[in-house]
């Protein structure tokens, strides 16, 4: 990635000749670049300049670049620092990367090592930008990149998402089917360095066993019966870029060694090939089954399993993160409105109290499918329980005591019913309830009064209201 204008370096050098000549060294490359003497001058320049990077001298009068770098840990967390050292003090470089700096150089500077560096620091503060916009989206919409939640357990994968992007490292990530474990190698791969390179996603399960290697590591012409044509394989196409791998346990024994060679050593050969060749591929694989368990079984091999697993992740079932229903619900209505031509906007409280008591065996993927028919059904702006699949109303029905409705019930006791029941599938949780159908919880609480024979009115106590 070329560096950009808006990254801004600092330049901190006692030495009047090296500290005039790193700046315009660094300006060539692209940089806005200011300097400063010693540590002092560089507190007071960084309040109105504005650095992302700073590169400091480890040895200064007045304050050093470890002092320095102490001052600025408290309020300067997006800051980078670099530390320049003569060999005698590597020591103490090093105690600077412990403290928090990203990394040092040795004097006398060599340029090329520090433009690779400044290179590689730019594409991380890029993606420490996109990690801010995220962050703002997810406080605010309940979004983080293309994935929609913000309960506690999809907040743990945002946070492992977040430590993993600007990696290069391999990433394991598991779940039952229909969680999203593809839309999570997605959302990596694009907060990191290499999201304008390809991204290539591979079923291992889905590609008959005969013909997985092949497809993985491409084929000669000749190499066997149909073989008509030389052909690249899933490693060459996403050279440079992102290999992601599902159901990495289903692939057969011979075929994972090949893998782990080729993560070990970058190097992979065609099949019915010679020639070894180099590649350049970040791997994250996904499987469905519990990856400990599938070493056990023999299913995924040992030495697989630790290469891959630098980051873990584990999605959550939709039945244990029940609190972005809303969100999820709101957003594939959006989507389906909007593709299909349709006004839905909501759910009726009926269909949500049925689609919240659903146990959701397929997880994300199923619940966007039930949404999308829906939707399709609807001729009016609410989805109604007649637009929900019989699988999720008898589920509702079966699952405990449901709305019994009858000819001669009133509205209001229909009403009383659906509330009583929603407030005791949430265990009394308010917020939640009103959540689920669809009113504001100022709403449920003037309606929980008029049930009770008391004048509607503010609550007296919200905040012992049960989050």
């Amino acid at each position: 990635m070329s560096t950009v204008s808006r990254d801004r370096v600092l330049i901190v050098e006692d030495d009047p000749t090296t500290r005039l000549g790193l700046t315009e060294l660094v300006r060539t490359w692209g940089f806005t670049a200011e300097d400063a003497a010693d540590g002092t001058e560089a507190l007071q320049r960084i309040t109105a300049f504005r650095p992302s990077i700073v590169i400091s001298d480890l040895v200064m009068p007045r304050m050093g670049g470890l002092e320095l770098l102490r001052a600025l840990k408290e309020d300067n967390a997006d800051l980078t620092v670099v530390i320049l050292t003569a060999q005698g003090t590597v020591e103490t470089a090093v105690e600077a990367i412990k403290e928090g700096a990203y990394d040092y150089l040795t004097k006398p500077i060599e340029p090329q090592r520090l433009k690779i560096l400044l290179d590689k620091i730019a594409e991380r503060q890029d993606t420490l930008r996109e990690v801010k916009v995220l962050r703002r989206q997810l406080r605010d919409h309940g979004k983080f990149g293309s994935m929609i939640g913000s309960s506690g357990q999809v907040r743990k994968v945002y946070q492992v998402i977040e430590k993993a992007a600007p990696t290069a490292a391999s990433v394991l990530i598991w779940g039952e089917s229909g969680t999203g474990k593809e839309l999570v190698a997605q959302t990596i791969h694009q907060l990191s360095p290499r999201a304008q390179l390809p991204f290539v996603a591979i079923n291992c399960a889905a590609i008959p066993e005969t013909l997985l290697e092949s497809e993985i590591f491409g084929h000669e012409k000749g190499a066997f019966t149909g073989a008509s044509d030389r052909r690249e394989g899933c490693f060459e196409l996403a050279d440079r870029g992102t290999l992601f791998l599902d159901e990495i346990a289903e692939m057969t024994p011979a075929t994972q060694v090949k893998l782990l060679r080729v993560l070990q050593e970058r190097k992979f050969r065609r099949l019915g090939g010679r020639a070894e060749q180099s590649v350049d591929v970040r791997v994250i694989a996904a499987t469905n089954a519990v990856p400990l368990e599938a070493v056990k079984s023999g299913k995924m091999r040992e030495d697989l399993y630790y290469r891959l697993n630098v980051f873990e992740m584990e999605l959550p079932p939709l039945r244990q993160r029940k609190d972005d229903l809303p969100l999820l619900i709101q957003a594939f209505l959006a989507e389906f409105s909007a593709r299909n031509g349709k006004s839905v906007s909501a759910v009726d409280p009926v269909a949500m109290g049925m689609l919240d008591a659903y146990n959701w065996p397929g997880n994300v993927r199923e619940l966007r499918n039930v949404i999308e028919r829906a939707v399709i059904l609807s001729s009016g702006d609410f989805i109604e329980p007649k637009h929900l699949p019989p699988l999720v109303v008898d589920s509702s029905d079966a699952s405990g005591p449901g709305v019994a409705l009858h000819p001669g019930m009133t509205v209001d006791e229909a009403e009383q019913r659906l509330i009583m029941l929603t407030l005791e599938h949430t265990h009394d949780n308010k917020t939640r309830a009103a959540d689920i159908l669809g009113i504001s919880l100022k709403t449920l609480h003037n309606k929980l009064n008029r049930f009770r024979g008391r004048v509607p009115g503010k609550p007296s106590d919200e905040s012992g209201v049960p989050d």
